[in-house]
């Protein structure tokens, strides 16, 4: 007979992420060194820091609203794209984006367990640095 180790489905409790200046960050789901689950709630008219991140490799639902996604498309300009509740994204590591929501938004969003990994790069596109979260150095980036 073989014996068989009983693995033990989890029910994680849904941990806030601290303050937002555009909204709310919830963390659903953490499987260590693998993936990270977040909803994400940015109200109308707010955004994120225009930012790159050295590990961080993401994806994106929107679940509700209308979302701009403003990113460099690969010669030093930014460009917009604009999409509607039902559709995806994909931000690979060093890829400039930003998220501005044209409504209230809801994001379920995908990612490496990479926290704390953000490079803010508004400066280089002429634009003032708005308020949030700052710049971190790749020996910062956190996995958990």
């Amino acid at each position: 007979m073989i014996k068989k180790k009983i693995v033990k489905v989890k029910f994680p409790k849904i941990k806030n992420l601290g303050k937002r200046n555009w909204g709310s960050e919830d963390l659903l789901v953490l499987i260590s060194k693998v993936l990270s689950l977040k909803i994400l709630k940015i109200k109308k008219g707010k955004k994120g820091g225009l930012q790159f991140h050295h590990k961080k490799n993401e994806c994106g639902y929107l679940l509700k609203g209308k979302l701009k996604i403003n990113y460099d498309n690969g010669n030093g300009k930014l460009k917009s794209k604009i999409i509607n509740a039902g559709k995806a994204f994909h931000i690979p590591p060093g890829a400039i984006h930003q998220e501005v929501a044209l409504s209230n938004c809801t994001i379920i969003e995908a990612s490496t367990p990479h926290f704390n990994d953000r490079v803010r790069v508004e400066r280089k596109y002429g634009i003032s640095e708005s308020a949030g979260l700052k710049s971190t150095l790749k020996r910062e980036v956190i996995l958990k």
